[in-house]
């Protein structure tokens, strides 16, 4: 990596994306926000600080638009060191009984949660492995190791990802780009505060499983991401660490 670290965090816009944009870009590395909506607004705000940002409008579901978002960043940085695949759906779902998940909400949830990722990987591999190095970061969640109910499409975008990161980790090792997980628990982000219904369901349940018994913030999650990003995290890769506040053991 060179001395500036360039990171691209997906749904990089508000809630955990932007909390781990913020984090990064206060340690002194370029961040790319790149989001369906919002990019511009975020990185302004960032670039405001005195941090060196870039705002892209990108739709994780769609290749021309993630090449085009792996374009811009090479173009303003000149290279790509990180990437945190934080985009996804979650918070505007509904909890559905597995039988009334319809064939469509099913595709939507899995072409942005896991097709989505791999697209955007697709887009930045050529530039990590033209440096010989990277580090991918992949959002999960811990829905996978607990098994969640009436979240069934959700959950499995989520285990799927998890799979992913350690073949992916597999086959990128010998290009020096390592391909790490964090899942964390119900998280208090901007989109689930938006989303009573998901509140009032998850919320209690979730703090009641944990061993730290407080509500989980965006906050608490961005240290395992800078952690797996950075040099500290070298020998490292096809993990996924769970951040829920010890609510699962594994």
């Amino acid at each position: 990596m060179g001395d500036k670290n360039v990171v691209i965090i997906t749904g990089g816009a508000m809630g955990i994306g932007r909390a781990i944009a913020d984090r990064f870009a206060k340690d002194g590395s370029a961040v790319v926000i790149a989001d369906v909506s919002g990019a511009t607004e975020a990185a302004a705000e960032i670039a405001a600080t005195g941090a060196q940002a870039l705002g892209v409008t990108c739709d994780i579901s769609d290749p021309a638009s993630c090449s085009a978002m792996a374009d811009a960043t090479v173009t303003a940085f000149g290279r790509i060191d990180t990437l945190v695949n934080n985009a996804g759906l979650y918070s505007t779902l509904k909890l559905t009984e597995f039988k009334d998940i319809t064939t469509e909400e099913w595709q939507r949830v899995l072409n942005v949660n896991v097709m989505g990722q791999a697209l955007v990987t697709a887009a930045v591999l050529p530039t990590m492995q033209s440096q010989g190095s990277g580090a991918i970061v992949n959002m999960s969640s811990g829905t996978p190791f607990k098994g969640v109910p009436y979240l069934l499409h959700y959950v499995a975008s989520k285990g799927a990802i998890n799979a992913m990161t350690k073949a992916l980790a597999k086959e990128l090792g010998s290009a020096g780009i390592r391909v790490n997980g964090v899942a964390p628990g119900f998280t208090m982000s901007d989109g689930v505060k938006a989303n009573p219904h998901q509140i009032e369901k998850l919320k209690d349940i979730s703090v009641q499983a944990r061993v730290i018994a407080r509500d989980q913030l965006p906050e608490d999650v961005v240290g395992a991401v800078v952690f797996l990003a950075s040099r500290d995290a070298a020998f490292m890769t096809g993990q996924t660490l769970v951040v829920d506040g010890g609510a699962y053991f594994h």
